[in-house]
């Protein structure tokens, strides 16, 4: 049995889905937004032992997780209450106790996971150990400053030689005022100096702006790679972060990394205990390959569509391969 932790509308799912099917697995998608609210966790102990049983609320009966043989976070949503749960102080006691009840079976599930357990997942998000592992393997990296002193900005900025960008040191999106907001790589200018006290409040990563032949997204299933460069730099909009998406004028297409580099990208993420990863690098105009960050749960579904690279079949081969029974009875 495969277990898949995602959102309903995830399209990712969507291109893995098929493909395990085709596969003659047997496949459970749920996402742990439903719970409480609907479907049920059940783990019980006794002396010889324990048993953890998932009901998704879907009408397929239980799944016992000691039968789960891969299982793929996703994008799952947090827990979410009962409508009949309206008090908001009640409501988040009991999203914490969901996710505590959760984090506590996903520990003991006996399953390979992709790209790893929610610890470790955690873990390998954060920039700064992320970049001391590439740091460690060999990569190129730029001068890089995660801090919140003020007095940091201007040598910084003096050592770039004026090409100094700031980026957040958790690129997730953020809610201000009930808005959705994503803030994105900025190029610093001496007018920023005049308000580095402002630095004080959050930390922030400080980069000399690294010069762009193409960006590159390298995603890691196991350990296959597969390569995109991405032509930023014919876009005004996007060329300072790709992130900005200017499809109409931005090319991408596949991308053969020198041996070497592929190599270290799969270390990379192994040496961060994950099984899947999406890396940024640039590739400068004089051939250099820089490392810029590692997201353990990034986006690969645009990387297939522009470029036929079939990660898709890479992550359903990972899966299935854990897959031991015959059959291909799906519970959705």
């Amino acid at each position: 049995m495969i277990l898949i932790l995602s959102d309903r509308q995830d399209d990712a799912v969507e291109m893995v889905l098929p493909k395990l099917r085709a596969r003659g697995v047997p496949v459970t998608w749920w996402d742990p937004g439903d719970f409480p609210a609907r479907g049920s966790l059940t783990a019980a102990f006794t002396g010889q032992g324990h048993r953890i049983v998932l009901d998704t609320g879907a009408g397929a009966g239980p799944l016992d997780l000691a039968q789960v043989r891969a299982v793929w976070w996703r994008r799952p949503n947090r827990p979410t209450p009962a409508e009949n749960v309206t008090e908001p102080s009640h409501r988040r006691h009991v999203v914490w106790q969901a996710e505590f009840l959760l984090d506590g079976a996903w520990e003991l599930a006996p399953a390979r996971w992709l790209p790893a357990r929610r610890d470790v997942e955690r873990r390998a998000h954060n920039k700064i150990i992320h970049m001391a592992r590439a740091v460690a393997l060999g990569f190129s990296v730029p001068e890089t400053v995660y801090t919140n002193d003020p007095f940091e900005l201007a040598p910084a900025y003096e050592r770039a030689g004026g090409d100094l960008i700031a980026k957040q040191i958790n690129s997730d999106e953020f809610t201000l005022d009930g808005v959705d907001h994503r803030t994105y790589t900025t190029v610093l200018t001496r007018r920023h100096l005049t308000s580095r006290h402002r630095l004080r409040h959050e930390p922030v990563i400080l980069q000399p702006y690294v010069p762009k032949a193409v960006e590159l997204r390298v995603i890691v299933v196991g350990d296959r790679v597969f390569a995109m460069e991405i032509d930023s730099q014919a876009s005004r909009t996007a060329r300072d972060d790709w992130r900005h998406y200017d499809d109409d004028r931005v090319r991408h297409g596949a991308h053969r990394l020198p041996e070497d580099l592929e190599r270290r990208c799969a270390d990379l993420v192994a040496a961060l205990d994950l099984t899947y990863g999406a890396i940024d690098l640039i590739l400068t105009p004089e051939g250099e390959y820089v490392f810029l960050e590692i997201n353990p749960n990034g986006a690969w579904g645009f990387v297939e569509h522009h470029t036929g690279l079939p990660i898709a079949e890479a992550i359903a081969d990972w899966l299935a391969a854990a897959e031991t029974e015959n059959g291909s009875t799906d519970h959705e």
